[in-house]
Order: structure tokens, then sequence, then C-alpha cells
């Protein structure tokens, strides 16, 4: 019998986007700043916004990434400075490729409607991390049923079927609900580490509980992992192979150097969203621009 490492468990953090919109951050954590080539994991809702209220996040950049928008819930519109306007509704992704540089905003298409979302980030190689920026929503994705749960492909590759999400590192990512109890075993490439997040609901993964604001790590090595729930349940399957450049995650941007940082920061502030490198976005949002922060004096890691 195989002997593997026991998963390793994570809390969630709570952060704030937008007005006031709370999500769970999952990634980057302290000691797990990536898994495989996903850098960033935050997941909002489920939610009912008020009377009024709803998501509204104003312009802000991006580098050396792309942006992976599953929406479960709602309907949001995705404006960004290659002239895009996009509405995702449930059971989409969008995908947006910053590379050397992009702009955007997100709003609720109707305020005082629900939202349940997860925002990931996929670092880019180091080869195409100054790309041209490109955008795409992909309305229709491989869906399987998978003894009591729906799984649907995200990206990459899993039970023969391929996600159309255009991506530039070996990884995968599968939504699996259930909407009562369920047992099925997932084939996982040996290559491959994982991270599984609860969404709603209770469920068991490789042995353990888990809960929505938990998930756990899994390194390389195993064949495959046993999902299984009692009741109404997700549950967010992320995996890749190590990603194994280092990295500096800093508000918005994703880059090798402090000097990237530097740069980046320097030209958003000296024209947020009037154009220059990141272009001016799309017209539409009611929320105002983002304001980078300072990194005077702060050393994000030695060149």
């Amino acid at each position: 019998m195989a002997l593997f490492s026991a998963p390793q468990r994570y809390s969630s953090r709570i952060s704030i986007i937008g007005e006031d919109t709370p999500v769970a951050r999952a990634l980057p954590y302290r000691d797990r700043r990536t898994v495989g080539a996903w850098c960033f994991l935050d997941h909002a809702g489920p939610k009912q916004f008020a009377p009024g209220k709803g998501m509204h996040v104003g312009a802000h950049p991006h580098i050396g990434l792309q942006t992976f928008t599953w929406l479960i819930e709602g309907e949001v519109v995705h404006r960004d400075s290659l002239g895009n306007e996009q509405i995702i509704r449930p059971g989409q992704v969008n995908l947006m490729t910053a590379g050397r540089g992009i702009s955007h905003t997100e709003d609720s298409l109707h305020d005082g409607t629900r939202l349940h979302a997860a925002q990931l980030w996929i670092a880019l190689p180091k080869e195409v991390h100054e790309c041209d920026p490109a955008f795409d929503n992909y309305p229709d994705l491989p869906i399987v049923q998978a003894d009591g749960f729906q799984g649907t492909v995200l990206a990459g590759t899993a039970w023969g079927q391929t996600s159309p999400a255009t991506i530039y590192s070996p990884l995968v990512g599968i939504d699996l609900a259930a909407s009562g109890s369920a047992r099925t075993e997932i084939a996982l490439q040996t290559d491959f580490e994982y991270a599984a997040m609860a969404l709603r609901g209770s469920l068991t993964v490789g042995g353990e509980t888990l809960q929505p604001g938990e998930w756990l790590y899994f390194s390389p090595g195993r064949t495959t992992l046993p999902i299984s729930c009692d009741a109404e349940a997700q549950l967010l399957l992320l995996g890749g192979t190590p990603f194994e450049e280092e990295l500096i995650i800093w508000w918005n941007f994703v880059a090798r150097t402090q000097h990237e940082i530097e740069q980046a920061l320097a030209d958003w502030n000296a024209q947020p969203d009037k154009g220059g490198r990141f272009g001016s976005v799309y017209p539409g949002s009611v929320a105002a621009p983002l304001s980078a922060p300072s990194l005077d004096g702060v050393r994000l890691r030695p060149d």
C-alpha cells in the first residue's frame, strides 16, 4: 500500500474587496504561496446583498498573471482596458491574461442580488509573463456526472474532458457539487500537488472533514482522492506541478523582482484609469479607481 504524507490544513482569512464585500482569502498563505501555478484564491459568498448594495470593484491594474473567475450564483460585469464589457453568469469562467499590463473593473449587474464566486489568479511562467494582455469568456465548460457529484472541468483535464480555457502551465481546476449524499474518487496526476477547498456544506476529502473557510493541501504522489458528503455540498479542487520560480506577489501584481513591482506601481499611480501602460477601462463602473499602496521602505525580497 502506498504511503502518503498527511494533508496540511489551512484556514482562510477574511478580506474586503470593493466597497465592503467580505471574501475568504485562502491563497497566498504565509507558508503556502502557490498550489501549482495557482497563486491566489478568494471565495466570495454565498452572499445576499441588501437592497442598493452589490459588489463594485473600481479600476485596478494587473501584471504577470491570469485572473480566473468561476461564477456560481449572481451576475457580474467585467470591463477592461482592451475595450471588453462581458457579463459572466453562473456556470461560466472569465479568464483575463494580464501579461505586461491590463486594468479592469468588476460590478454586480444588479444590486440587491446574490453572489457566490471563486476568484483565482494563475501565475504566468517567466517566458510569457510579459505577453500581450487578453480576455476570454467561457460559457460552455465540460460537465461530468460522478457518483452523485456534478463535476465541472474549469481548467486543464479531468475525467477525460478538457476545459477550453487557455492556460500556460500544467494545472487543473475542478468544481464538484452535490445536492445530497454522494461518494466518488477522483483520479490524480502523481506529479501534481493539490488543494481542496469547501465552498458549501461539509465534505470528507482524503479522509479529512472539511468545512467552508477551510482547505487542505495534498503533496504530489497520490493517484486518487476520495471525496464524499452526506448532504448538499460543493468543493473546489485545484492542482498543478509545483511552481519552481520564485514569485513576488504584491497588491495586484505578480513579478520576479521588486523593480518590476515598483515600476508597475509608478505606472499606475502616474495615470490611473487614464491611459498609459494600463490603458483606460471601458466605462460603466460606479466605483472609483483603486489607489496603489506605497512601497516606501518596504523590501519585498532581495533581488
